[in-house]
């Protein structure tokens, strides 16, 4: 009995992950892209290697007392490079035709999901003149961090 009580909490762990990760695979696949402002961040950690804490000027333009008290919804419009500019917080209003959801954690300030990007030791200066975060985004508002861009509004990094 403990044994197949045991092999149903592992099976139901493993088709909750593989759910999960198909879901961020159907939304780098078809996400909208949006790119977030950074503010400005310290792209060094000594005790995990190379990263870049992200802080969004988004999450500046509200204070934590205006956001749901656990999570919720943005509104957000898109310029003609897709850069996210903040309209409101979503009250399960209609959207209008250039607004988008963009799904918020309230943890001690508004988390997007996506506050720190990893990348290979010895990259820094690829990615110090990084000035947008550039999210996949799916109809939800659920996003997933594809990489860094530039003030051109182009991608940093190998190979771009």
């Amino acid at each position: 009995m403990k044994k197949s009580i045991l092999w149903a909490v592992a099976l139901l762990i493993l088709a909750t992950i593989n759910y999960m990760i198909i879901e961020k695979e159907y939304t780098l696949a078809n996400g909208r892209t949006m790119l977030l402002r950074l503010a400005p961040q310290d792209p060094r950690s000594l005790m995990q290697g190379d990263y870049m804490i992200l802080r969004y000027t988004l999450a500046r333009e509200i204070s934590a007392a205006e956001l749901e008290a656990d999570k919720g919804h943005l509104v957000v419009s898109l310029d003609e490079h897709n850069v996210a500019e903040l309209v409101r917080i979503h009250q399960n209003e209609e959207l209008g035709s250039n607004e988008h959801l963009l799904f918020y954690r309230n943890r001690d300030g508004l988390r997007l999901g996506a506050e720190s990007f990893f990348f290979q030791e010895g990259d820094a200066k690829l990615y110090g003149e990084a000035r947008y975060g550039e999210l996949k985004v799916d109809e939800s508002g659920g996003s997933v961090l594809v990489g860094l861009c530039g003030e051109d509004f182009r991608p940093l990094g190998r190979g771009q």
